[in-house]
């Protein structure tokens, strides 16, 4: 990991133990097993994944290490999918797991072209349809979004057992209408991301009510209180 990120994530972390984002806690006891890197990576009850195991993963940027480990681990299929021009090239040109399936589009409220903003660093690759200070308004591109049920449609499931988000802030806005699909998912891993918006808090105990209300249970958190992993108890 560069010095840069080991850096922004000790910050998260101090963040956190004052309590600027820590208003979340362990729910439900579960074995966990870290999967991935310790910058693209997150916690999974790995007694929850069955065989031939279906994993969505929205946001991959330049870092497959989850999806990677997921495969090695299971020997599951991983669909990925990321809007985002840097990370479409990315994929191209790497090889990759014979079971990550790549997608170039992202997940959003309604399927359609939107604006997504490009970051300011031009070494970084996570873009955003939000404003905030790591964002460029002034370098944006467009890219297609689709709705989870569309998704979920063409690709003939029925289930999904992990599905992974790392979407820089549209896990809120998308959220609602994942859980409202009636599509079982057994764990949900999350990158949150309030400090982009200023009414952050109150956003991130309003998503977590809603998970919790839908049956959903934290089982891991990471140190940086960025990586959420729940289960659903249903």
């Amino acid at each position: 990991m560069e010095r840069n990120d080991k850096l922004k994530r000790l910050e998260y972390w101090l963040k956190a133990r004052i309590g600027k984002i820590a208003f979340i806690d362990i729910e439900e006891k579960r074995d966990k097993q870290w999967y991935g890197n310790g910058y693209g990576g997150f916690y999974v009850d790995p007694t929850a994944v069955p065989e031939n195991a279906i994993v969505y993963s929205f946001g991959i940027g330049e870092d497959i290490s989850f999806d990677q480990a997921i495969i090695a681990k299971h020997d599951c299929d991983v669909y990925g999918f990321d809007p985002t021009p840097k990370s479409i090239s990315w994929v191209s040109n790497n090889k990759v797991p014979e079971k990550f399936h790549f997608h170039p589009y992202g997940i959003g409220e309604k399927t359609g072209i939107v604006t997504f903003n490009l970051p300011k660093n031009k070494e970084h690759v996570s873009g955003s349809v939000y404003d905030h200070s790591l964002v460029d308004e002034l370098n944006p591109v467009e890219v297609l979004l689709k709705e989870f049920t569309e998704i979920v449609k063409e690709k003939g499931h029925t289930r999904i057992d992990v599905l992974k988000m790392d979407i820089e802030g549209s896990e809120y806005a998308v959220m609602k209408r994942i859980l409202e699909s009636g599509i079982p998912i057994k764990q949900i891993l999350v990158e949150t991301h309030e400090r982009f918006f200023p009414n952050g808090k109150e956003k991130g105990k309003e998503f977590f009510s809603l998970l919790k209300s839908h049956g959903y249970r934290i089982f891991a958190i990471s140190d940086t209180y960025q990586e959420i992993s729940l289960i659903s108890i249903k």
